[in-house]
């Protein structure tokens, strides 16, 4: 008897060591998921050499930008929910459409539900090492707080680069060189990566996780040096002529405000690269995956940010993950960005939360195609709710969803009497200031919800003229109750076709579809007439941004 439960006990051991080994063996494999990088640049749309079939994109070289697309795939109809800065991020880490995240579905005052699973705190949950720097998730209280807020926050090393125009411009003219005055701050930016990595390296726990790192510069978003694009990166505004889209007046002074931009594109591709270096140095390269996007269009500039319109809702997105993905192609399924929190979740070997309205990019990833891969894909889903507050005296949203597919674009304004872009204040009262062009980075003094610019200036000082009439009708006019636009033969959506008999089988079919998926995934505007955001604390009396007393 005595032998049978030696042996018994034996056998018991046995099974105990061989799930350790199964358990340890499982703990290895999971050590084994890759890094991501995610680089995540601050009103940055769809500019890179990569993207030649957009004209301006041909007079700039962005070659570390074009490396990850080139290696990696390409997305060519990638969208972002919301073309706001806080509603748009809100979306992308919660997975979930913009108005399905609370108070994160407007800018300001926006406050983040902690309730909302987020895919880097699942990450973390999960055993990766998470670290951000810069902008994650704002503006909002607590800010960032879908990545860890200020506990995962590494931005010791500086932050200059976020004003990249104005602080390199400050260093040339103290004296420095501009190739030493730029080096200095991409320093700033790999030197908050190291200290990222050294946190990382501080316990022996830590140090086996993959890491999932985001690095989000606000150097796209406005003000940036007048000038910079040329004086900083050597671009000549003049070679955009005839390059813009056409609801751009096609003057030097919108050139040479869209050439600054482009510089600060310049500048994106320039600490990436450095990154990229980096993790070739650590061996890390191959076995990261890197994601570039951006969290909207281009600010200050009509139809742009804060629209539903291409130029506002369109962002790159190109991945490269080493011999994972199949470099070199081009991929033309519609992506919304709410997709990359599933698909990060599903590289980190985790099961996406059933609330996620993503779909996860990972099969597009890992196939092998080029063009329409999954024939589903077939549209995007975008909307906007409140984007400044102030924009409208009595504080309430300009409510917009739209449907874009390959050859059409709808768009729903279910508040046509309201002022698109704000109301016209000051200028509608004809009392802009006679230094006006001087004073105009503040954008109050008119439609608010499109940033102060030189080019917003120039439309407002020139737009009551009978030869730019209708560019200042393309920028702040109001619009009708419905839109549908035909890619076909007028992509930078200037005739609206809603009206027109022949295409109104299109528009019922493309109206019923998108008004499916938003009743179906509970959007206000679609279940209750929208009235929760058309109150407090959406909007209405009382729901100003509350400001810190400087």
């Amino acid at each position: 008897m005595k032998n049978i439960f030696c042996r018994l006990f034996l056998i018991q051991q046995l099974f105990a060591w061989f799930g350790a080994v199964l358990a340890l063996g499982a703990a290895q494999e999971r050590d084994k998921r890759p890094n991501i990088f995610f680089f995540f640049a601050d009103d940055w749309g769809r500019y890179a050499g990569v993207y030649k079939e957009n004209p301006v994109n041909q007079l700039v070289n962005t070659p570390a930008i074009d490396r990850v697309g080139l290696e990696g795939v390409r997305f060519t109809n990638a969208h972002v929910n919301a073309p706001s800065c806080t509603p748009s991020r809100s979306a992308l880490f919660s997975g979930q459409y913009f108005y399905r995240t609370g108070r994160g579905a407007i800018l300001r005052p926006a406050i983040w539900d902690e309730s909302i699973p987020t895919f880097p705190l699942l990450l973390e949950k999960s055993g990766y090492f998470i670290g951000h720097t810069y902008k994650a998730w704002g503006p909002g209280v607590p800010a960032n707080a879908p990545f860890g807020a200020k506990r995962t926050q590494f931005t010791g090393a500086g932050n200059r680069f976020n004003r990249f125009s104005q602080n390199v411009t400050k260093l040339v003219a103290k004296g420095a060189n501009l190739d030493d005055a730029k080096e200095r701050i991409y320093k700033e930016c790999i030197d908050n990566f190291e200290a990222f990595l050294a946190r990382r390296r501080a316990t022996p726990e830590d140090a086996t996780k993959p890491f999932c790192y985001y690095f989000g510069p606000t150097n796209t978003h406005r003000a940036w040096e007048k000038g910079s694009g040329k004086a900083l990166w050597n671009l000549d505004p003049e070679k955009l002529k005839g390059r813009m889209p056409k609801f751009l007046p096609d003057v030097p002074e919108v050139r040479q405000d869209f050439c600054d931009y482009l510089g600060e594109v310049l500048a994106l591709d320039a600490v990436l690269e450095r990154f990229i270096a980096k993790l070739e140095a650590m061996g890390e390269l191959d076995n990261t995956v890197i994601v570039l996007s951006g969290d909207h269009g281009i600010p200050g500039f009509p139809r742009a940010k804060c629209n539903l319109y291409n130029i506002g809702t369109e962002v790159a997105l190109l991945v490269r993950w080493g011999d994972k993905v199949k470099g070199g192609r081009a991929v033309d399924d519609f992506i919304n960005l709410m997709d990359l929190a599933p698909t990060f979740l599903e590289i980190g070997g985790e099961k996406p939360p059933a609330c996620m309205t993503g779909r996860s990019i990972l099969p597009l990833l890992l196939s092998d195609k080029n063009g329409q891969v999954d024939p589903a894909r077939d549209y995007v889903i975008t909307g906007r709710e409140r984007h400044v507050e102030r924009a409208r005296a009595d504080l309430t949203p300009y409510p917009q969803r739209a449907i874009r597919t390959k050859d059409f674009l709808y768009i729903r304004n279910f508040k046509p009497e309201r002022w698109p872009a704000g109301d016209p204040y000051a200028w509608n009262a004809k009392k802009l200031p006679e230094n006006f062009a001087e004073k105009s980075r503040d954008s109050r003094y008119a439609f608010a919800d499109m940033d102060a610019s030189p080019t917003k200036t120039w439309l407002m000082l020139h737009g009551a003229k009978p030869e730019w009439i209708v560019h200042w009708k393309y920028a702040f006019g109001k619009r009708p109750a419905e839109e549908l636009y035909d890619l076909r033969t007028d992509p930078d959506c200037l005739v609206n076709v809603a009206t027109d008999a022949d295409y109104d089988k299109r528009r019922q079919t493309l109206a019923a579809r998108m008004m499916e998926v938003l009743a179906q995934t509970n959007d206000p505007r679609a279940t209750n007439g929208g009235g929760m955001f058309e109150n407090p604390p959406f909007a209405g009396p009382g729901t100003e941004e509350i400001r810190k007393p400087r």
